[in-house]
């Protein structure tokens, strides 16, 4: 369910971007309850019922509720989206952003920031990542190395800062620290060549032991899962 609130919350969110909306109307969307539980309304549609994975109504209702929360605290609390932000450019397709970070080893980075800021003081950008779920994110992930090094090849401005949003509980983004580009390099390197030995030995050990991430594919080789959609068919 927490992968059901983040598709309708992250899309609502990342559209005021993907639009090309000006700060203005940025403004008037957030501030406006009739405006963006219009467009909250149009998203959930799309994760609705079974889709979502909810088995009753009430149960759908209670997340839903929640969802439209994390929305009515960042209407609340706009001000970091209404700064001057960037996207990466577009890909034909379906495409998520990417380059190729070992092409001798056949190894394709990609990944999508969610919200980019730009920082006129000195033509840098900030990372800011929406958190829609409970958890911390752990110093281990590898979500803001892998940002690091996508804008690095994918534009030309030096990524000055992060920030993670727990729109679930915080009224403001909370700044985290980047690695070097070097030490993101390494770690992510590091895990690539891991996965590219995995596949081509057919050998995929969970390395922490039967972690939470692994549970749900293990379940649907067990043939406890029934197939509903595609995360890149909503379009």
């Amino acid at each position: 369910f927490p992968v059901t609130i983040r598709c309708a919350v992250h899309d609502v969110l990342e559209n005021l971007l993907i639009e090309k909306l000006p700060i203005e109307k940025r403004k008037e969307t957030l501030s406006s309850e009739e405006i963006l539980r219009q467009k909250y309304e149009e998203r959930w549609k799309r994760v609705s019922g079974q889709r979502g994975g909810f088995i009753t109504p009430e149960e759908e209702a209670a997340y839903k509720e929640r969802g439209w929360a994390m929305l009515s605290r960042v209407s609340k609390n706009p001000e970091p989206l209404l700064k001057r932000a960037l996207k990466l450019p577009d890909l034909p397709g379906e495409l998520l952003p990417n380059y190729w970070l070992s092409p001798e080893d056949g190894i394709l980075l990609c990944g999508k920031v969610d919200w980019l800021i730009y920082k006129p003081e000195d033509d840098s950008v900030h990372i800011l990542d929406f958190k829609t779920g409970k958890n911390e994110e752990s110093e281990e992930s590898l979500q803001l190395p892998i940002y690091q090094l996508l804008l690095k090849e994918l534009q030309k401005r030096k990524v000055t800062g992060a920030s993670y949003w727990y729109i679930d509980r915080d009224d403001e983004p909370v700044e985290v620290k980047l690695p070097s580009y070097e030490e993101s390099y390494e770690r992510v390197m590091k895990v690539a060549l891991e996965v590219k030995k995995a596949r081509e030995n057919g050998d995929f050990i969970c390395t922490k032991g039967e972690c939470f991430h692994c549970r749900p594919f293990e379940r649907i080789l067990r043939g406890e899962a029934k197939y509903l959609w595609v995360y890149r068919d909503w379009e």
